[in-house]
């Protein structure tokens, strides 16, 4: 049986489905749909104190504020886009279209289409998060999508020149300064002003989050995402220090942003432990931190590795760090997270920052049915199919009338007959009457 040294409630979406938030966001899709930029206006005067003549940033604006930035910070930008792009076009090169030949003359394909028009919401707030946007508008335009809308706020009256650059740098092509739920709804419904698009992707607060779920149907959404989770499965090798620093990594997302250790080493856990209220007093993102490590933390000591990847499985957190003598072995072991971090080499900062995989990854759960955001969720696998061959249409149509009579779907049914009277000449009584009316009504 496991040990709880410290123990926590354990997240899920029921936690998030707060009434009030709901009703809230609720009403300022309706306003937005109904009163558009105006309302949108209203929303962010009132939220992020906001009003320019123009939410939309023309290129002037783009380069003036480009321009404030040291050359270091647009060399990071560049470099880390390298690493996203390259991540991003591997995936889609994996996915090929295919055309296969299934009876004689009859071709049935597969394609892979972007969509046409996504909106990419790059959360501000508290910090200038410049990742989530290439994260989501890299993604975007490596799977093809022509039309790229990116949505920001200021952060404290300021505009928030880094994301501005890494949203410019990733391929935007029409960037806001705008944020909250009044972002998602102008672009998903569409103002005067902002054409709408077909999907939304990117991370962001309860709010937002909220948007998301409401409009998915009317547009299409990345995944529903909550607060920030690591979960770290160590050994008696891992560093206490290391896992210490990482689990806090992530605790500052929020206050309520779960941390746990699952460790086959009681001594290992007591250690991290240590270092964690060593270390939480001297962060300067401690206000966010404690709470989070306070309120949510868990660490648990499990019998054996076998026993700490099922625990871990049961989380099925964003990410998962792998600190143990073989890391790789949880790439069979495991099956429900967003993504591995494997090894004392490698930190879920990585993921978030530098390293290229998509940070934008389920949370609270539903990492047990989807991953994150990839190329592949801009894009639509669509398939289509052709008869070339009469003698197969002939056939298909006999099976597809007598399948379809059994669904009692009699109007399926004399499609398929048509196609085996006319190319088999398979007598049917219906076809029979129907040209003798025709011919009488002449």
């Amino acid at each position: 049986m496991p040990l709880h040294l410290k123990s926590a409630p354990t997240k899920t979406f029921a936690d998030t489905a707060q009434q009030d938030v709901a009703e809230r966001v609720r009403g300022i899709i309706g306003d937005i749909r109904e009163n558009g930029d105006a309302a949108v206006r209203r929303y962010a005067e009132q939220f992020d104190n906001w009003s320019p003549e123009s939410y939309r940033l023309s290129d002037a604006e783009i380069e003036q504020i480009i321009g404030t930035l040291s050359p270091q910070v647009i060399q990071d930008i560049e470099f880390v886009q390298t690493q996203v792009r390259r991540f991003a076009q591997a995936q889609r090169d994996s996915l090929v279209d295919i055309e296969v030949e299934t009876l004689p003359g009859v071709f049935l394909g597969q394609k892979h289409v972007p969509v046409q028009a996504a909106g990419a919401y790059i959360p501000g707030g508290k910090y200038p998060l410049t990742a989530s946007a290439h994260m989501t508008i890299i993604t975007a335009k490596v799977a093809g999508v022509p039309r790229v809308v990116a949505c920001t706020p200021p952060i404290r009256g300021e505009i928030p020149a880094a994301t501005v650059a890494a949203m410019k740098m990733a391929g935007a092509d029409e960037i806001y300064l705008l944020g909250g739920v009044q972002a998602v709804a102008a672009m998903a419904v569409g103002t005067e002003s902002i054409e709408p698009v077909n999907m939304i992707a990117g991370p962001g607060n309860a709010y937002v989050a909220e948007a998301k779920r409401q409009l998915f149907g009317e547009v299409g959404i990345d995944l529903f995402a909550g607060p920030t989770e690591i979960l770290i499965v160590a050994d008696e090798h891992a560093d206490p220090f290391f896992t210490a620093v990482d689990l806090l990594s992530q605790a500052e997302h929020g206050p309520d942003s779960p941390a746990v250790l699952v460790t086959t080493s009681q001594p290992l856990a007591e250690e991290v432990m240590d270092w964690i209220e060593k270390i939480l007093p001297g962060m300067p993102t401690r206000d966010y931190a404690g709470p989070a490590w306070r309120d949510w933390g868990q660490v648990i000591v499990a019998d054996d590795l076998d026993e700490a990847y099922r625990i871990a499985d049961d989380f099925a957190f964003e990410h998962v760090q792998i600190f143990t003598e073989n890391p790789r072995e949880a790439l069979t072991k495991m099956h429900d997270y967003g993504a591995l971090f494997l090894g004392e080499n490698t930190c879920v900062s990585y993921g978030d920052k530098v390293i290229g995989t998509n940070h934008v990854l389920p949370t609270l759960g539903a990492a047990r049915y989807t991953g994150g955001l990839w190329v592949g969720k801009y894009l639509r696998t669509v398939t289509y199919q052709e008869v070339q061959n009469t003698e197969s249409s002939a056939e298909l149509g006999a099976v597809c009338g007598r399948a379809a009579r059994v669904e009692l779907f009699e109007g399926h049914a004399r499609s398929g007959d048509a196609r085996a009277w006319r190319h088999a000449g398979t007598e049917f009584d219906w076809i029979e009457d129907s040209h003798k009316a025709v011919a009488a009504a002449r």
